[in-house]
């Protein structure tokens, strides 16, 4: 992925099978979780409309939200 994702937002270590290694498993990226916080205020607002065509746009908001916070956050 070309974009910054700002790296893992929740990293762990999880066992990857019966008596291996542990190993870390990144799960989401902050760039998914500043967008999923993004979309969440956005599709509260009942004045959004929600219309399916609009569904794309609120999308590409979060993420520039999102890639904006990272910015901010110096990454």
């Amino acid at each position: 992925m070309s974009k910054e994702t700002g790296g893992p937002a929740f990293p762990e270590l999880g066992n990857v099978g019966y008596n291996s290694d542990w190993q870390s498993e990144s799960g989401m990226t902050m760039r998914d979780y500043f967008a999923a916080k993004a979309i969440n205020g956005i599709l509260s607002d009942p004045d959004a409309g929600l219309l399916d065509d609009d569904l794309n746009r609120y999308a590409v908001i979060a993420y520039r939200t999102a890639d904006a916070m990272l910015k901010a956050r110096g990454q």
